[in-house]
């Protein structure tokens, strides 16, 4: 019977630890050294960085691509209405998928291992031109 309650133990332990080691925490953010500019705030630990790069918005998806690191974002706007900032990148480029340089403040995250640059503020820099 001792032998028996023995294994019990052993094989709930076991269990316990396979458990307990399959709960990592999840890779929420990106702690990029290399763009040093931060500010003091911080969204849940995570610092609140400023990015300055290539806006591109085209057939319902905004992009944004790292001056610094040519990093490319699926860019999240949680403060901001979609529509109005459609309308916002349209009548500033004129057209779908024309870049805007602009300064995006905001922090990376993963969602399904795909880099999201959720931004809080931004700021248009200069719109590239074709010339004119």
């Amino acid at each position: 019977m001792k032998l028996l309650d023995l294994k019990y133990r052993t094989l709930i332990f076991l269990i316990f630890l396979l458990g307990l080691s399959s709960c990592g925490t999840p890779n929420e953010a990106i702690m990029n050294s290399e763009n040093e500019e931060s500010d003091l705030m911080s969204y849940r630990g995570i610092p609140i960085k400023t990015y300055i790069g290539w806006w591109v918005y085209g057939e319902g998806q905004h992009i944004f691509k790292d001056e610094e690191t040519l990093d490319e974002y699926d860019l999240i706007f949680p403060n901001e209405n979609m529509e109005e900032l459609v309308e916002l990148y349209v009548s500033v480029c004129e057209m779908e998928y024309f870049p805007m340089e602009c300064q995006m403040t905001g922090y990376i995250i993963y969602i399904d291992g795909v880099p999201f640059l959720q931004v809080q503020e931004f700021e248009i820099l200069y719109i590239q031109g074709c010339g004119e």
